[in-house]
């Protein structure tokens, strides 16, 4: 049985993600009900060595590991880690074939597996205003089942609140994300949401194309 205790050496940088740990009675935090694994010790490694080198299965490939893991964990960068830990496996690279698509070419984003797991993001702007000064609505779709949230906001709104409000109404409803689809507004390539994404694991596909 694994402990995970509040006490551990700090290796890492949470990049604000602290604040949504969850340090239950037992001192072990947890992000939105998943358990922590801090960078101590080698027990990324071991959880992933767990769920990777099952007895009686094949080794599941990088995003049915992920799928697996979110359930129960989380750490920042997780997916990655995940992806990078599946290409350095001996045995899958025997039995695998990498399939490069061609580059310069228009490419269809995948078709998600999983409702929720893949979004795209939009502003729909100068819209009349509402009695509490918001005039953009901020339309967030689920590409499986076209499914969404739409979010009244200010179009002059500070990044910090649109991500305080992204983590309410999309993480803490849905989990961590795969990809987000967006256009190249200057709020959806900040350093800022750039850093958020990548310490949650998010991918960030950038188009020119309205999505939603």
């Amino acid at each position: 049985m694994m402990t995970i205790h509040t006490d551990l050496p700090d290796k890492e940088s949470l990049r604000g993600i602290e604040e949504q740990l969850d340090v239950k009675s037992d001192g072990i935090r947890y992000f939105i009900n998943r358990l922590w694994i801090p960078l101590y010790g080698g027990l990324r490694e071991l959880v992933m060595d767990e769920a990777h080198k099952p007895r009686y299965s094949v080794h599941p490939e990088s995003d049915k590991m992920y799928q697996d893991l979110k359930a129960l964990y989380w750490w920042p960068h997780m997916k990655a880690d995940i992806a990078k830990y599946v290409s350095k496996c001996l045995a899958c690279s025997k039995v695998k074939v990498e399939y490069q698509k061609p580059s310069g070419l228009l490419q269809q984003p995948e078709i998600p597996m999983w409702k929720w797991e893949q979004i795209s993001m939009d502003f729909i702007t100068k819209l009349p205003c509402t009695p509490s000064g918001c005039d953009t609505i901020r339309v967030i779709v689920d590409r499986l089942t076209k499914s969404a949230h739409f979010l009244a906001i200010k179009e002059t709104g500070k990044m910090e609140k649109l991500t305080r409000t992204y983590i309410k109404e999309v993480v803490a409803r849905h989990g961590v994300l795969i990809s987000i689809i967006s256009d190249r507004d200057a709020r959806f390539t900040s350093k800022f949401w750039k850093s958020l994404h990548k310490s949650l694991g998010t991918r960030l596909d950038m188009s020119t194309a309205y999505h939603p």
